[in-house]
């Protein structure tokens, strides 16, 4: 990233930071849940094109994507860099005493995603500005996908629109309330881990919990296999792939004298190693139907994909670091360890090289609010700090495209 570059950055921020926190608080206070984010998608899509830009609506989801720079246009082997945000809120109820409050009963932007779209949306804007005098050696395209935290997430809805396939590397950030504002956080290889989502549904013929023997004690096999599947998958994978089933939900039964007929189970599935994800599903089915079998249970293991590892690549997080070093300081970065939360920026990453930064979201001194809390918010200087980092990542990739993964 050249001096006229940062410079040209840095001043578009300064100029419209205000601007841009307005966006965010709209946006925190109107949060929609995956695949329903359109006022959020419409405001994006209005300030695109008040800028001269021309989105473009994803297919049958409410997202969009948007080009700024002609030089793939004119020469394919031009490199195209992918600047994405996500959209979606939680349900959760917002619970902040704050003029910004969440409008929408149960719904809450409490993982940062009104920063992540504003940042993107800030990004454009600067550039669209700064291509008004000044060519750039390629494309940058910005995706603002819906739908991040549902399984099967909104990535796949971008893949399969084919908006990466020009794409010559894809960059992200993330809010991080660890990390205090000002702060970015790296890490080469895997910074998050693979995801999914696990239903096991049992049935027996039911019956008087006065007499288990003559039936299947369901709830007890349930119970069983809740109590030890975790175990024994941990004892079946190599300890150092961080194996975690953490159970969310257990149903069964409506009465305390009758044995119930079905009950179920929910839950996530963790691995840092993109081996282990691999062959989990296999492995999961396997176990809960050894582990039901001794009690004449009926079993049903409905094992669903989420998202793999974010695995980013050095050459990215090189361009991070540098960015970082020119727009931030020396030390603005750190490292950070490898989170077992999923994101499904990983897909993006399974098809081009690319990296995602946390940006640091915490006022110094003040409480770390974890992310899906419903108090969760974020020192708003950030906005401007991940717009810069963005930016300048971008810009500096169109004129070193990493090595291919």
């Amino acid at each position: 990233m050249e001096a006229n570059e940062t410079a040209a950055v840095a001043r578009w921020v300064t100029a419209h930071e205000s601007e841009l926190v307005a966006l965010r608080r709209d946006l925190h206070a109107h949060p929609e849940l995956g695949r329903q984010e359109q006022r959020t998608a419409g405001q994006v899509e209005a300030r695109l094109r008040a800028a001269g830009l021309s989105p473009q609506r994803l297919p049958d989801v409410p997202g969009l994507w948007c080009d700024i720079g002609v030089g793939a246009d004119r020469d394919p082997a031009a490199p195209v860099v992918v600047v994405r945000a996500d959209l979606d809120a939680l349900p959760l109820p917002d619970v902040k005493d704050v003029a910004y409050r969440s409008t929408v009963p149960g719904v809450a932007h409490a993982c940062g995603h009104d920063v992540h779209t504003t940042v993107v949306l800030g990004v454009g804007l600067a550039l669209a500005e700064y291509t008004r005098t000044t060519a750039l050696p390629g494309t940058v395209r910005l995706v603002f996908q819906p739908a991040e935290e549902l399984m099967p997430g909104g990535a796949l809805d971008v893949i399969d629109a084919g908006v990466l396939k020009p794409a010559s590397a894809a960059i992200a950030v993330h809010c991080d309330p660890a990390l205090d504002v000002g702060t970015i956080g790296l890490r080469t290889g895997p910074i998050t881990s693979a995801a999914d989502a696990i239903e096991i549904t049992m049935a027996g013929p039911g019956g008087h919990t006065s007499r288990p023997q003559n039936t299947v004690d369901l709830v007890y096999a349930l119970a069983r296999l809740a109590a030890d599947m975790p175990a024994a998958l941990g004892r079946l994978v190599d300890p150092r792939s961080a194996l975690s089933l953490v159970w969310g939900q257990v149903q069964a039964g409506t009465v305390a004298n009758a044995i119930p007929r079905t009950g179920q189970l929910r839950g996530t599935i963790r691995t840092l190693s993109r081996e282990t994800w691999e062959s989990v599903p296999a492995l999961v089915t396997r176990v809960a139907e050894q582990l039901v079998a001794p009690y004449g249970a009926q079993i049903v293991v409905d094992y669903r994909r989420g998202v793999p590892p974010v695995v980013n690549s050095a050459d990215v997080v090189d361009v991070f670091q540098s960015v970082v070093d020119r727009t931030l300081g020396h030390g603005a970065s750190t490292t950070v360890a490898q989170s077992l939360g999923g994101e499904d920026f990983g897909w993006y990453l399974n098809h081009v090289p690319g990296a995602l930064a946390r940006l640091g979201t915490r006022v110094p001194g003040g409480p770390t609010y974890d992310l899906h809390q419903g108090a969760f918010d974020v020192d708003e200087r950030a906005v401007g700090i991940g717009v810069r980092l963005l930016a300048g990542a971008a810009l500096e990739l169109l004129r070193r495209p990493p090595a291919s993964s």
